[in-house]
C-alpha cells in the first residue's frame, strides 16, 4: 500500500510540474506575441505615415495598441491630439492598412496608453537603471490587459545587419498610470550578427540569463526573435539559465523545460553519437 501511494505521489508531483511549464510557457509566448503585434503596427505604421503626412514638423510622439483585435498605429501632435490612426489586417500587409488622418482627441483607452507612455518617457531620462549604447535606441512598447498596465522597453538597432537582445526593461504602473516599479530583464545586452562572412549562415543561436526573476526567456526576447525571423531564417533559439531552459522555433513553438533535464537530454543524445557536448553558452 504504501510503495502504490508512494508511486501515485511521483506521478502527481510530474504531472504538476509539467502542467507547470506549460502554462509558463503560455504565458511567456503570449505575452512576447503581443509584443511583437504592437511592434509590427509601429514598424510599418511609421513608414505609411510619413509617406502620407508632410508636416512632420507637428508630431510629438506615436504608440501602438489592438484595438478589439486590430492592431492599430496612433501618431499624436506636440498638443497631444491624434494625427493619424492607421489600422492593419492581421498579416500586416501595408498595401491593406487604413489610414485616417482626421485630428482627434484621445479614446478614453488611447489617453490611458499615452500617459504610461510619456511616465516611461520621463523615467528614462531621470532613472540610471536605464542605459544607452551606440548605434541603439529604445522602443516603447505599452501594454494594457485586463486591468493591468505595463511598459516594456526594448532597444532596437539602427544599424543593418544586427540583432540585439537584452538592455530592455519592464514598467509597471498602478490604476492611476503611476510607475509601480522599472526591472531589468537581462543583465547586459547581446549583439548578434544576422550574416557573418566568417560564421557563414547560422540557423540558431543561444544566450543565458541570470537574473532571479527571469530565468526563462522573456516576452521581449521572442519579439524580437518574431519581428527578425525573415532576416534570420532560424530555425530556433535557446536561453539557457540555472533553473530553466526555453526553446523556441520558427513555427513559434515554445517548450519550457528544467535546465537539469535539458542537459540530460543533451547528453543522451550526444553519446548516441559519440559526440562531445559543450554548454559554453553567450553569457550575458
Amino acid at each position: 500500500m504504501r510503495n502504490i501511494t508512494a508511486l501515485f505521489f511521483i506521478l502527481f508531483t510530474i504531472l504538476f510540474h509539467a502542467q507547470s511549464l506549460e502554462k509558463i510557457s503560455k504565458e511567456v509566448n503570449d505575452e512576447g506575441i503581443a509584443l511583437y503585434r504592437s511592434e509590427m503596427a509601429s514598424w510599418y505604421g511609421t513608414d505609411i505615415f510619413k509617406a502620407n503626412y508632410e508636416k512632420m514638423e507637428n508630431v510629438g510622439g506615436y504608440f501602438s495598441y489592438i484595438d478589439e483585435s486590430v492592431p492599430k498605429c496612433i501618431f499624436f501632435s506636440k498638443e497631444n491630439k491624434v494625427l493619424a490612426t492607421i489600422a492593419f489586417p492581421t498579416n500586416y500587409n501595408p498595401n491593406n492598412a487604413k489610414i485616417d488622418l482626421k485630428e482627434r482627441d484621445f479614446t478614453p483607452l488611447e489617453a490611458e496608453y499615452f500617459m504610461i507612455r510619456q511616465n516611461t518617457l520621463t523615467r528614462i531620462k531621470t532613472d540610471t537603471i536605464f542605459k544607452s549604447y551606440q548605434n541603439t535606441s529604445f522602443n516603447i512598447v505599452p501594454i494594457i490587459k485586463k486591468n493591468v498596465k505595463k511598459v516594456y522597453v526594448l532597444t532596437g538597432p539602427s544599424v543593418d545587419n544586427l540583432i540585439i537582445f537584452g538592455n530592455d526593461y519592464l514598467i509597471t504602473f498602478n490604476n492611476k498610470n503611476e510607475i509601480k516599479n522599472v526591472e531589468k530583464l537581462h543583465n547586459s545586452m547581446i549583439a548578434h550578427n544576422i550574416h557573418d562572412e566568417k560564421v557563414g549562415k547560422t540557423i540558431s543561436g543561444i544566450h543565458s540569463h541570470v537574473i532571479e526573476n527571469w530565468q526563462t526567456i522573456t516576452p521581449t526576447d521572442i519579439c524580437t526573435l518574431m519581428l527578425y525571423q525573415k532576416f534570420t531564417n532560424w530555425e530556433h533559439y535557446i536561453t539557457i539559465s540555472k533553473k530553466y531552459t526555453s526553446i523556441w522555433n520558427s513555427n513559434n513553438n515554445l517548450t519550457v523545460m528544467k535546465t537539469e533535464d535539458y542537459k540530460k537530454m543533451v547528453e543522451n543524445i550526444s553519446k548516441n553519437k559519440s559526440e562531445k557536448v559543450d554548454f559554453k553558452e553567450k553569457i550575458e
